[in-house]
């Protein structure tokens, strides 16, 4: 069992990664001001102090702590790692996105230190973006200068400032008052605020005060308690939060999440280049992915390369294992390339033109941001071209090799999202053919089926769905393709026209009373009680009331497809076993 102590912007975020699962968490809040969803988190609400937490943690059997506390909690973390040292309990510190230490910022060790800043500057005129709790912590600077503190709109925050002897008119609200607004209005010379990071609003809080040519004064968050590595994991985000929980409680997840290729290259990339400028061959590398936070990727090293092997967790992806290499040479700019094995678009419809390595666009800035330096960056999978030949790649005009690709860094073991991001790049593929139509299909047998309708068009028109019919029109509408053709088998045809626009097992079944509807609309009376699957019905429909029967479960389809097409024409075919076409 997982215990997460939140009330943060990063305790939603673990209630939601760890809702991921299905499985069962505790969530503790010092109050109960916090709303958060939480679809199979139990909320707890007070404070609990460290022999309170102990307790707890052995009558619930807590296997793993998430700290997503506030970076200024000292006491909550102090005891949530004494608590871990304690029972022998690891714990996962979900830290904020900092931002660097920018050298036009004043940085404080603490409040004291900020007191003396503003005294040695002579700032008169302050305003406090520290929160409520500090009031007394500044009081020997307030008490002898004009000072606004803002703080939450409640009567608890009103008298907390009034205990501490704060004067109530010079105290203004979050809920009303931007700091640029109050920047404005105050006209102060100086704000202090904390290191609260990106999450707690501090980007916008010194870029206000940039803007307005005001001294910023920044409290640094207090380090986190030490321990040993195997008890504290840090990370600063989502991904970080879930592959950890992954590696240090593997069964709370059923199935494991991966890395894209566009970060097992990022990382390669980076650790070839460290290798090339400063002769150092880390065993594991830092990679900031698309989202900001940083995740820590194994690396290993050959002959003038780096080297990342695959992870797709438990995604069913046939570039598991393999290797990608990467090596940097100096250069007057950066430069990304690719290699053998890195695929070769010769198509339209991609980030880039036909020619250019199949790098996409995402894992090429992931480089670029990652390393500073300008070197050349060449890209190679030596069991590349083999690999491709099992993917897409071939259907979609990419040649020679796999795709470097991903959008988030990180892949998430739920096949669909993979699959139905491959039914976008074949659907920008077919736009980009310039095909009158594109002929949408659920997989081989369907598709050899339909082509003989349409010889002339080229093989990058006809794009396979699955099972996400109502996710590839959503493409098709938005890629404004004029002309759709929808070829579907029985099977899918008869959940489609009952409104299931993802005919998966797992999320729709044949309606057999929906069925026998359909089939006395087209004026066939016959008992299908004892069919199991929708192909028997063509063997017991009478033959003369097969093409009515296949109108009416064309026209509910169209009832639920065409709305998703409102700018185009969709024709919808059902395919028989046989191979024989109804339109």
């Amino acid at each position: 069992m997982i215990l997460v102590f939140g009330g943060t912007t990063e305790g939603r975020m673990a209630a939601k990664v760890l809702d991921e699962s299905g499985a069962g968490y505790y969530y503790s809040t010092h109050g109960d001001v916090q709303d958060v969803q939480l679809a199979h988190g139990t909320r707890l609400t007070g404070a609990m102090e460290l022999d309170q937490m102990r307790a707890f943690c052995l009558e619930h059997g807590i296997a793993l702590i998430v700290d997503a506390t506030h970076p200024f909690a000292e006491n909550v973390h102090n005891n949530i790692v004494t608590l871990a040292l304690q029972l022998n309990v690891p714990v996962i510190r979900l830290n904020r996105i900092y931002p660097p230490h920018d050298n036009d910022i004043v940085w404080c060790r603490d409040y004291n230190d900020a007191i003396s800043q503003l005294k040695r500057r002579n700032v008169d005129r302050l305003l406090a973006l520290t929160g409520v709790k500090t009031i007394g912590k500044l009081k020997d600077y307030w008490a002898e200068h004009e000072c606004w503190f803002r703080i939450l709109d409640r009567d608890e925050s009103r008298k907390a400032a009034a205990r501490a002897g704060f004067p109530q008119e010079h105290l203004v609200y979050f809920e009303t008052h931007g700091t640029l607004a109050l920047l404005e209005r105050l006209q102060p010379q100086a704000i202090i605020t904390k290191e609260s990071g990106t999450s707690g609003g501090f980007v916008e809080k010194v870029e206000a005060a940039r803007g307005k040519g005001v001294l910023i004064l920044v409290v640094e968050r207090p380090a986190y308690p030490c321990a040993p590595a195997v008890i504290i994991e840090h990370v600063n985000g989502p991904y970080g939060l879930r592959r950890a929980v992954e590696k240090l409680l593997p069964e709370f997840y059923s199935l494991h999440s991966g890395l894209t290729t566009g970060t097992c290259a990022t990382a390669a990339a980076i650790a070839a280049t460290k290798r090339l400028t400063l002769g150092a061959t880390p065993a594991v590398v830092p990679v900031v992915l698309p989202n900001g936070e940083t995740i820590t990727v194994p690396v290993t090293y050959g002959d003038g390369y780096a080297a990342v092997f695959k992870e797709a967790g438990d995604d069913p992806d046939v570039t598991d294992g393999i290797e990608i290499r990467a090596v940097a040479e100096s250069s007057d700019e950066f430069e990304i390339h690719g290699g053998e094995g890195v695929g070769v678009f010769t198509l339209p419809g991609f980030d880039y033109p036909p020619g250019e390595p199949a790098i996409n666009k995402v894992p090429r800035r992931m480089m670029r941001d990652n390393i500073k330096e300008n070197v050349r960056i060449t890209i190679t999978v030596p069991q590349g071209a083999e690999k491709a030949r099992h993917t897409f790649n071939p259907r979609l005009g990419i040649e020679g090799g796999i795709s470097i690709i991903g959008v988030s860094g990180i892949v998430k073991p739920f096949s669909e999202e993979a699959f139905i991001d491959s039914i976008g790049k074949c659907m920008q593929v077919a736009k980009a053919s310039g095909a009158e139509r594109v002929v949408i299909n659920s997989g081989g047998k369907s598709e050899r089926f339909v082509k003989a309708l349409y010889p002339y068009l080229p093989q990058q028109a006809f794009v396979e769905y699955g099972n996400y019919i109502g996710a590839t029109l959503n493409f098709a509408n938005r890629l404004d393709i004029k002309h759709v053709t929808l070829g579907v088998m029985l099977g899918k045809a008869v959940k489609l026209a009952a409104g299931n626009l993802d005919t998966h097992s797992r999320r729709s079944t044949i309606d057999k009373d929906f069925v026998a509807a359909m089939l006395r609309e087209a004026g066939c009376h016959i008992d299908i009680s004892s069919i199991t699957l929708a192909r028997e019905l063509w063997d017991i429909i009478p033959r003369e009331k097969v093409q009515q029967f296949a109108t009416v479960v064309i026209n509910h389809c169209m009832e639920h497809c065409g709305k998703l097409l409102p700018n185009g024409k969709l024709s919808i075919l059902i395919i028989a076993n046989d191979g024989t076409i109804y339109h």
